[in-house]
């Protein structure tokens, strides 16, 4: 015998369903109503009133094609995130095995992958369609794309042809430096700038009181200048844009200029009342930035009090500087934790960027967007930010999870290199404006406080307090595009 509240809902239930069940439903509610106490009538059940136990969905009407590709990336989580970005390979292989199941499940005809290999491909379902079609019309393949009878294969055609379509090939980055050089009395002090590589392939470092330089050609070593005698230290070192000039900031805040081809210092350049960290050329112009907080710049061949442009902004250390690659403008960080950037005619900043939450030393021009300027922040801060000065307004930021010590873009494609100090110790890859990581390096035991590169762009060198400089190659070199065409070329044209 059945409840009566059971009985109730099983009979809308039935009636519900529609007219094939209607005889079902009286046989049912009469054999019911045999059973039922007398005190119990039949009552009227609206329309409004129906109650079910559950719903049960129909998904027969689902755009599943669009469902699939609306996945977020966010709902991954952070350590997915991160799992991707250091290893870009199985990212790749990840979106090849998803279109893989988008055919085979969703029959989506995917026949190549870099369409959809793309760093920052775009989820939103809406897809734009023409109402006329004004084209040639094709043949329709779709006899042609279907599978041999004689295949032994479990996938579908699509799949086939996705699976043989071509790859990119992988850039390979060396995880082990290709030369290591040891350097005593190389500075553990993040505001100092003691390693930088000329446009003659000659490397000059700073190591206590003297400055060296070693040749990438020959491999020789030799000892520049010595300022022990005034006890005195090398606080910066900069070669200028031909290489023939190196220009050493020093402790005790004056700045010396030599000549490297005989060897000769040419010029000494006083003004600043503490040490200098930061040191950047333009032409035959020399700026320079200190712990007295101030921004000089000066012609290296004019007496000093000629043509001295002081830039008083900052209100701490200054401890980066960089040019553009247009030569028109100055980046400049500190450890007050601001970026300004300067032009060649004005005293004051003509942009300020106060996002960073730490000293601001590493800075960076793009050679490849003009305006695009990148900088990092310091332990409190552990941010790569890039920001457009074309229009001051701040771009993307990416936080590294470390102290940002310096940065550098390659010179052939859209990357940029980072290192890092205090907690990870680690020379990074990104690339621009996806900002995955390309590669990871590891080797230095403390912060690699110092980075430059070669004047090919392939190799870069990094320096540590573990009084060692490694050696990577990083980038590769872009092979031009364009073809050999010229009016001169007799093989260019039929005669």
């Amino acid at each position: 015998m059945f409840h009566h509240e059971y009985e109730k809902r099983l009979c809308v239930k039935i009636t519900a369903d529609g007219g094939g069940a209607t005889g079902v439903a009286t046989s049912v509610s009469s054999a019911a109503a045999a059973y039922s106490p007398v005190y119990f009538s039949p009552t009227k059940t609206s329309a409004g009133n129906n109650s079910y136990d559950r719903f049960i969905p129909t998904r027969s009407g689902n755009n599943w094609q669009t469902m699939f590709s609306m996945i977020s990336e966010n709902s991954r989580g952070g350590l997915v995130a991160k799992k991707t970005r250091e290893n870009g390979e199985g990212s790749r292989d990840g979106i090849a095995y998803s279109c893989l199941l988008k055919n085979e499940l969703l029959g989506a005809s995917i026949e190549d992958v870099k369409g959809q290999c793309e760093e920052r491909r775009v989820l939103s379902p809406l897809v734009t369609k023409n109402l006329f079609k004004y084209t040639t019309p094709t043949k329709d393949r779709t006899l042609l794309d279907q599978s041999s009878p004689y295949s032994l294969s479990p996938l579908s055609a699509k799949s086939q042809k996705l699976l043989r379509s071509p790859r990119k090939a992988t850039r390979k980055i060396s995880r082990i430096p290709f030369k290591v050089l040891d350097a005593p009395e190389l500075q553990d002090d993040f505001y100092l700038n003691l390693v930088d590589w000329s446009s003659q392939n000659v490397l000059s470092v700073g190591l206590g009181s003297c400055v060296y330089l070693w040749s990438a050609c020959t491999s020789q070593v030799t000892r520049l200048c010595d300022l022990s005698s005034d006890g005195n230290s090398v606080t910066s070192v900069a070669w200028n844009e031909r290489g023939n000039l190196v220009a050493v900031g020093t402790h005790m805040g004056y700045i010396q200029v030599w000549d490297v081809a005989v060897n000769k210092q040419v010029s000494k350049l006083q003004g600043h009342s503490a040490r200098v960290g930061a040191l950047a050329w333009n032409g035959e112009v020399l700026s320079s930035g200190s712990r007295d907080r101030l921004i000089l710049q000066r012609d290296v061949r004019t007496p000093c009090v000629v043509g001295e442009r002081r830039l008083g902004a900052h209100r701490q250390e200054v401890c980066g500087l960089k040019w553009s690659p247009d030569n028109q403008y100055l980046a400049s960080g500190g450890n007050d934790n601001r970026l300004y950037v300067w032009n060649l005619h004005s005293l004051s900043p003509i942009q300020t960027y106060t996002e960073h939450l730490a000293a601001v030393k590493a800075i960076a021009w793009s050679p490849h967007h003009h305006g695009l300027l990148a900088s990092g922040g310091g332990t409190a801060d552990r941010c790569i930010r890039f920001w457009n000065t074309l229009t001051g307004q701040p771009m993307q930021s990416v936080d590294t999870g470390s102290q940002v010590c310096n940065l550098a873009w390659s010179k052939h494609s859209s990357e940029l290199v980072s290192t890092h100090g205090y907690s990870q110790n680690q020379i990074l890859v990104w690339k621009y404006p996806s900002l995955t990581q390309v590669a990871k390096l590891t080797g230095h035991s403390y912060r690699v406080l110092y980075l430059a590169m070669s004047p090919d762009g392939e190799a870069i060198v990094t320096g540590a307090g573990d009084e060692t400089l490694r050696f990577w190659n990083v980038f590769s070199k872009a092979r031009s595009q364009k073809e050999n065409k010229s009016v001169l070329n007799l093989f260019t044209s039929i005669r």
